[in-house]
């Protein structure tokens, strides 16, 4: 489960963006079945790379799971997209350390 939170870290803002495309009414279904696809590779048990090789298999799935959330951002409508990066962005903290 840890995989899940190195991930999340390193994809804030687009598994932020991700979670408002499944919530919001207006985004197509396409984008939220893309969406939820790449959540589905990061937990599934099936991989490209194996997860017991310690680094590759877990760069294989966050790059799998960012290009498909790519793919779904641009399903979005452009103003569909832009009022969804600005929700993310007013919610976003800077993280302190």
């Amino acid at each position: 489960m840890w995989k899940l939170g190195r991930i999340f870290a390193l994809f804030r803002k687009e598994l932020l963006l991700a979670w408002a495309v499944l919530r919001d009414a207006r985004a197509p279904w396409s984008a939220k079945l893309v969406t939820v696809l790449a959540v589905l590779y990061v937990v599934s048990p099936v991989d490209l790379v194996s997860d017991l090789i310690p680094v590759l298999g877990w760069l294989d799935d966050g790059l799998i799971a960012y290009l498909l959330l790519q793919l779904a951002f641009k399903f979005l409508p452009p103003d569909l997209m832009a009022a969804l990066k600005n929700k993310v962005n007013t919610r976003v903290r800077p993280v302190s350390h």
